[in-house]
């Protein structure tokens, strides 16, 4: 990536995953095996349609099951996040680990300025 020193790359994000809301229903259904459509927007704190649309585009790039069915005769849907899923998220945890990481080596190595910060880059 541009601005990586040279012959090392920065893991990447996973951008199907990195928009907040995205990633909050992945790590969300990350704690279980299957969430109802009602507990997951709850538990993300967001509305019927910004979930719905979440879900398809998560489940586009094969990273969220969707299982509708009925609860006598409610109709009701189902959230699971697929291998993939699991995945996905694990690797970008560990890029946003690699990111702080480097980010703490670098602010190690500038001389601190005043109030015990990182003294700015002259320009």
């Amino acid at each position: 990536m541009k601005g990586d020193p040279p012959g090392r790359e920065r893991a990447a994000l996973d951008e199907a995953i990195h928009h907040p809301t995205r990633l909050a229903v992945v790590a969300f259904l990350s704690a279980c095996d299957e969430a109802d459509f009602a507990a997951v927007r709850d538990g993300c704190q967001v509305s019927d349609s910004v979930l719905s649309k979440t879900a398809s585009a998560l489940e586009a790039a094969g990273y969220l099951g969707i299982r509708k069915g009925h609860v006598g005769k409610r109709p009701r849907t189902w959230l699971s996040l697929t291998s993939a899923g699991q995945q996905a998220l694990a690797g970008h945890i560990a890029a946003l680990q690699e990111i702080v990481a480097t980010a703490r080596t670098a602010a190690a190595r500038e001389p601190a300025g005043p109030g015990g910060r990182a003294a700015p880059s002259p320009e």
